[in-house]
């Protein structure tokens, strides 16, 4: 099973190095988008509702401390399929050239991650899950109808 290692280096493989925070909405992004267009999660490890958005903490784990990724050493990219390479993709069409800030504001501003603060001041620590629930009824609202 790929797992958010493996996104995450399929991610910088193909972005190149970028910020942790820039990495970690980007994995947010390509979860959200499975959910919705391939109806199954990319990976298993869960998604945190922090302050600045989004994280996964196994990846923070991995790269706390850094400002900039250019690699994660225990990502395997090529385990990931052609529906989800094609997923991934997709998604960093969209996202790749957008700032970290920009991507940090834009889950702000969207109902899993508020949904998942209700009750957690603004700068305040938290680690409430964002549910996939939330992140496929949220997402597909934003298809356009067929």
């Amino acid at each position: 099973m790929v797992n958010v290692y493996d996104v995450a280096e399929f991610i910088l493989r193909k972005c190149g190095s970028m910020t942790a925070m820039k990495l970690q909405k980007l994995v947010y992004y390509c979860q959200a988008w499975s959910l919705v267009w391939d109806e199954k999660p990319l990976f298993p490890e869960k998604i945190e509702a922090w302050a600045n958005g989004p994280v996964v903490r196994e990846l923070f784990n991995l790269h706390k401390g850094k400002f900039k990724v250019a690699s994660i050493d225990r990502g395997r990219p090529e385990k990931l399929n052609t529906t989800q390479r094609e997923t991934v993709l997709a998604v960093l069409k969209y996202y790749c050239k957008k700032p970290s800030q920009w991507l940090s504001d834009l889950t702000h501003m969207e109902d899993p991650w508020r949904n998942a603060r209700k009750g957690v001041r603004e700068n305040e620590r938290g680690n409430r899950v964002i549910s996939h629930a939330s992140m496929v009824e949220y997402y597909s609202s934003l298809l356009p109808e067929s």
